[in-house]
This record gives structure tokens, sequence and C-alpha cells, in this order.
């Protein structure tokens, strides 16, 4: 059984940084597509980023901002978060699958953590 397990979100003033983690279980994130989501009440699920061999693909709206990482002996995937706004406000989840593609929509998803950035 796959599962992903997100963990490092929080509170953080505007300007700051925070990174989060995706762990996986039953799955191994080197042989497979990752990426970030996030989604607000009540509002569409917008793509953050996804990392597919050696390409890693960015919403313009973190472009610059956010890296993802990943550690094959932890198999975990990190999203690096700077210089954050307010707007980046939501509910960020992990998401994975074995394809990549325009309108992805991963398999395989975490339960997702709350970032917070206050102004």
């Amino acid at each position: 059984q796959v599962q992903l397990v997100e963990s490092g979100g929080g509170l953080v003033q505007a300007g700051g940084s925070l990174r989060l983690s995706c762990a996986a279980s039953g799955w191994t994130f080197s042989s497979n597509v990752v990426g970030w989501f996030r989604q607000a009440p009540g509002k569409e699920r917008e793509f953050v980023g996804a990392r597919s061999g050696g390409s890693i693909y960015y919403a313009d709206s973190v472009k610059g901002r956010f890296t993802i990482s990943r550690d094959n002996a932890k198999n975990t995937v990190y999203l690096q978060m700077n210089s954050l706004k307010p707007e980046d406000t939501t509910v960020y989840y992990c998401a994975s699958d074995r394809w990549y593609g325009s309108r992805w929509s991963p398999a395989y998803w975490g339960q997702g953590t709350q970032v917070t950035v206050s102004s």
C-alpha cells in the first residue's frame, strides 16, 4: 500500500521560509514522478511543481521562490519555500505517480499540511 506523509507546515511571517517534507512508504520516489499541489478551501487545486526524472517543473507563481529536492536514501521529497507571501497560505499536498504530463493528475496523495503566512 502506497502512503505519502507530509510534514513541516506551520506559521511563518511574510518573507520567511519553510521546508515541507514528504516521506513515502510502499513507493519509491526515485523511480517515479513526485510533485506538490496546494488547495485553499473553496478553490481549485493548484499545481506547485513536480520532478520527473531529471526535469523539474514549477508554477509561475512559485518559480524562483520554491525548490523541489529529493533524498533517495530517505525516500523523501522536500519543498523548500522561500520569500513566502500571504497568498501562499493554504494546504499543501504531496503527490506521486508513474507518469507526468499536462494536466497531471497523480494517483497517490498525502494528507496535506497547512502553511500559513502572516503579513
